[in-house]
C-alpha cells in the first residue's frame, strides 16, 4: 500500500505523488483528496471514497490511499505502507507567514479532546514556541483565544483558511480580537512575539 500525500490545496502535489497516482490500478481517499489528485488519475483506476477509516487497514497491498496534506501531519501516515509526503498546511503557513518551522510546535485538535489541545497549545506558548495548530469545524477559536488574556496580552493569532485555493484567506489578530473562520477548513498560528497583519 502507499499512503500518498496531496497536499492541502489545489497544485501542491509533488512529482513523487503524482508519479504513484497516475501509477495506480485503485485508490482511495476524501473527496476532497480525490478533488486534488483528479487531473493525475487514469483512465480505468478504480477509484473509491472513503467512508470507513477502520477498514483501511484491510486495503490490498496494491492500493494508493490518499491523505490531504502530508499524511504525517494528523493523515493517514499510520497506516502500514509506503508513505509519499505532500505539501502541508504547516508548510504553507509557514511559508505564507515567513517563520522558520524550528520556532513551531504542533498541536492537533482535529477529532481530538479540544480542551486537552488547548492546554498544549498554552503550554508550548508559556515555552516561547509559536504553535500551529490543527483546527475542526467544531473549534472555538474565541474561546481558545481568550485563554492567552490577560498573561499575554501581545501575542498574535493567525487564521489560515483554505490554503492553496482561489478565496484563501491568511489574517492576523489579537487574543482580545482574534480572526474568526468562516470556513470549516481552517489551522491556527499563535505567535507569542508580535506580528504585523499579512498584506
Amino acid at each position: 500500500m502507499k499512503i500518498v500525500g496531496v497536499g492541502c490545496g489545489p497544485g501542491m502535489l509533488t512529482e513523487e505523488a503524482i508519479g504513484a497516482i497516475s501509477r495506480a490500478e485503485a485508490l482511495c481517499g476524501s473527496e476532497r483528496a480525490i478533488d486534488l489528485a483528479r487531473d493525475h488519475i487514469r483512465d480505468g483506476c478504480i477509484v473509491r471514497v472513503i467512508d470507513d477509516y477502520r477498514a483501511l487497514r484491510n486495503l490490498p497491498d496494491t492500493t494508493v490511499v490518499l491523505s490531504t496534506g502530508d499524511p504525517m501531519l494528523a493523515g493517514l501516515g499510520y497506516l502500514e505502507g509506503e508513505v509519499i509526503p505532500g505539501i502541508s498546511s504547516l508548510q504553507v503557513t509557514l511559508a505564507r507567514l515567513k517563520i522558520p518551522m524550528a520556532r513551531v510546535s504542533v498541536v492537533v485538535a482535529h477529532g481530538r479532546d479540544h480542551p486537552v489541545a488547548v492546554r498544549e497549545a498554552l503550554s508550548e506558548v508559556a515555552r516561547g514556541k509559536v504553535i500551529f495548530l490543527i483546527a475542526d469545524p467544531s473549534f472555538d477559536v474565541r474561546d481558545f483565544a481568550a485563554q492567552f488574556l490577560p498573561e499575554t496580552p501581545g501575542i498574535s493569532i493567525t487564521l489560515c483558511e483554505r490554503l492553496g485555493y482561489p478565496d484563501e484567506r491568511v489574517e492576523t489578530g489579537t487574543a482580545e480580537a482574534p480572526p474568526i473562520p468562516g470556513h470549516d477548513l481552517f489551522v491556527i498560528l499563535v505567535d507569542p512575539g508580535i506580528r504585523g497583519k499579512r498584506e
